[in-house]
């Protein structure tokens, strides 16, 4: 075994690595780019060392300078985890060439795998069912041709990578040739490479992938599937094992078809083999693709067989056999995972940023958290936006589901606006909790699934956080600095206008703290009472208890998180009237901060509400910004390349004369 081992990521998936490695008794090598250097994977490892800037491509995704950073702390061999450098070929040889163990498959392999179109034609030679398409399409027409002789809807893949990046739904020719430059714009960009491949798309389709795990001394083996229909956008939000789909028959022949992928490349180490399934017809699969690396969702492949999937990977690499057979695998129970992304569902999950204030993860019986988090994290624009995973086992689906439910509603992430509540809400779906999955399913209920909670709550929680803070402690105390509101005529309260997001409301406060009534935009008045507890914030609601871990921001907002919530509560004027008039004006603003990939307007065009005018990319996405009324581009803010921050002016829509 190793004694000395760099892990060439960051993030949640570096913290991982280097626990197996900790407590294989392995010392750990980070690396870190300058966004990164009080990150909690630098902190964790014994020894970290900087490999550039906070661009990910002269830092993480720089070969020499990695293989440098090896060298010199003397590691032996290189973990890459996922995304970065894990599936890449030249990588992998350098480390070679360094006399470094790369923890992966060899070269040959992932050269085979990476490119989808070499990858299926090994895995249909060796008797594994491909998706019926058309392989090396570069162009409009050649992409239509191909479109035609499969049958529509079909889906755009990029030849040279995955993770959902490049990934186009085509339902009709018409729609083809703004996808094609889509598709190939982001795989250029992604992958540095525009070829495209065109596959059938299959109905009611259900993502399911089987684990393989393969020694160099001859044995392959599967630990059973995970089902990843629940996606967005082609990317997983959560994955569970096993499948409600599968019985033990189709099982056993997907995971024989996945032991003869593995094999058709000389495959060593662990990876896992994509199949689609159409729910229809569940004993039917294709394959999709083989992803040559460690999974984001591999916990819950170990929290089913008990398996340590980092620890193998790192003994097969060390030359170590395989001590259990294909018979000695069993799946215990069941497991579920969800992402926890550093984004806003609410307005159609662009991604977010900012400072971890403060921070709780869920722990108990059968919880597990995978994180890169800790107090003081900044999470800008520079990387993939998954902060986190949040996993449970139960004995079957229903108790893991429930388990992981309130793991989520445990989870705060004080500063940082996350996904967590549509977590809970996608977790409590019908559909979820029966099983009944497809790709689909997300999208199909956005609009459910991302619906805004009613913020009346956290204002009433803020009022009387405020009032605490203004109360006044001592022994002795001045009746004139009591905030009573007290004038002539009686006591008129403490009234203060609250801000959450988009949503204002005057809030009025009468009495004292522990025994209060609040008043929220003239509705009809609670009884309430407020005390700190440490950090947290508790306060009872007409008999109801609710405890609220809280962080103070320097810029005088105040977050409070409670089942899963997390919001940011600031006293503001009254800015609703000259929202509503600047949003009539149709000036476009940036939803996220991020970089502009292309300018698809000019001043003086004509465009119609709708009409696409820049498209903005941030941790990896590309987002589409749309003319928000009809008229004329009078204004242009912004130029290709250009980094821009949340909310700053990209351009001005102003409607023609005549129109409102």
């Amino acid at each position: 075994m190793f004694d000395t081992v760099l892990v060439a990521n960051r993030g949640e998936i570096a913290v991982r690595v280097i626990a197996t490695l900790r407590r294989l008794g392995i010392r750990s090598v980070a690396v870190y780019s300058d966004a990164d250097a009080d990150a909690r994977h630098v902190a964790e490892a014994d020894v970290a060392r900087r490999v550039g800037p906070a661009d990910a491509a002269r830092s993480y995704l720089s070969v020499p300078d990695i293989v440098a950073a090896a060298v010199e702390t003397g590691a032996q061999a290189v973990h890459p985890g996922y995304g970065f450098l894990s599936e890449n070929a030249a990588f992998a040889k350098a480390c070679e060439d360094a006399g470094i163990v790369f923890v992966g498959p060899p070269v040959a392999a992932i050269d085979a795998m990476g490119d989808k179109i070499r990858a299926k034609e090994t895995v249909s030679a060796a008797g594994v069912p491909v998706v019926p398409g058309a392989n090396d399409v570069s162009d409009v027409d050649s992409v239509a041709a191909a479109a035609e002789r499969v049958g529509y809807p079909v889906l755009l893949k990029p030849s040279a990578g995955g993770g959902g990046k490049g990934m186009r739904l085509v339902r009709e020719p018409a729609e083809l040739p703004a996808a094609v430059e889509s598709a190939q714009r982001e795989a250029r960009g992604a992958f540095g490479d525009d070829r495209l491949l065109v596959e059938r798309f299959v109905a009611d389709p259900r993502h399911i992938e089987i684990q393989v795990l393969a020694d160099r001394h001859g044995t392959v083996v599967h630990l059973g599937e995970r089902e990843c229909s629940l996606q967005r956008r082609h990317q997983k939000i959560v994955e569970e094992a096993p499948s409600t789909l599968l019985d033990a028959d189709t099982r056993a022949r997907m995971g024989k078809a996945a032991v003869e992928a593995a094999r058709s490349v000389g495959y060593v180490g662990a990876g896992t083999v994509e199949f689609i399934v159409s729910s229809s017809a569940p004993d039917e699969f294709f394959f999709l693709e083989m992803n040559t690396r460690l999974q984001v969702e591999h916990p819950v492949t170990e929290l089913v067989t008990g398996l340590d999937l980092v620890e193998w990977q790192l003994r097969v690499a060390a030359g170590e056999p395989l001590t259990f057979t294909q018979d000695d695998v069993r799946l215990d129970g069941h497991a579920v995972e969800a992402r926890v992304y550093a984004e806003d569902p609410a307005r159609d999950f662009v991604p977010t940023g900012g400072t971890v204030l403060g921070l709780h993860e869920a722990s108990g019986p059968h919880v597990r958290v995978d994180s890169g988090l800790r107090q003081g994290t900044a999470v800008a624009s520079h990387y993939d936006p998954m902060l986190a995973k949040v996993i449970a086992w139960g004995p079957d689906r229903t108790s893991a589901l429930h388990r992981l439910d309130r793991a989520l509603a445990d989870t705060a992430v004080l500063g940082v606006p996350t996904n967590v509540p549509f977590l809970r809400t996608l977790l409590r779906h019908p559909d979820v909790v029966a099983g009944r999955l497809d790709t689909g399913l997300v999208e199909r209920e956005l609009s459910v699934l991302t619906a805004d909670p009613d913020p009346v709550e956290f204002f009433v929680a803020a009022a009387l956080d405020r009032v605490l803070s203004l109360w006044p402690t001592g022994p002795v105390i001045d009746p004139w600095d009591v905030p009573s509101g007290w004038r002539l005529g009686g006591n008129a309260g403490v009234t203060m206008r609250l801000r959450v997001g988009a949503a204002e409301a005057l809030v009025r406060v009468e009495g004292l703290p522990a025994q209060a009534r609040v008043v929220v935009d003239g509705a009809e008045a609670v009884s309430a009472s407020a005390a700190r507890e440490g950090a947290d914030l508790v306060v009872r609601v007409a008999g109801e208890y609710r405890r609220y871990r809280r962080a103070e921001a320097c810029d005088g907002a105040v977050w409070y998180a409670r089942e899963g919530r997390v919001v940011a509560v600031s006293e503001r004027p009254n800015l609703l009237a000259s929202h509503a008039e600047s949003v009539a004006a149709g000036p476009v603003t940036s939803p996220m901060p991020g970089t502009v990939l292309v300018v698809k307007v000019e001043p003086g065009d004509t465009v119609k509400a709708g009409t696409p005018l820049l498209v903005v990319e941030a941790m990896k996405m590309e987002h589409t910004i749309t003319a928000p009324v009809d008229g004329v581009v009078s204004q242009l803010d912004v130029r290709a390349g250009q980094q821009v921050a949340l909310d700053e002016p990209l351009a001005l829509v102003t409607p023609e004369e005549g129109e409102s």
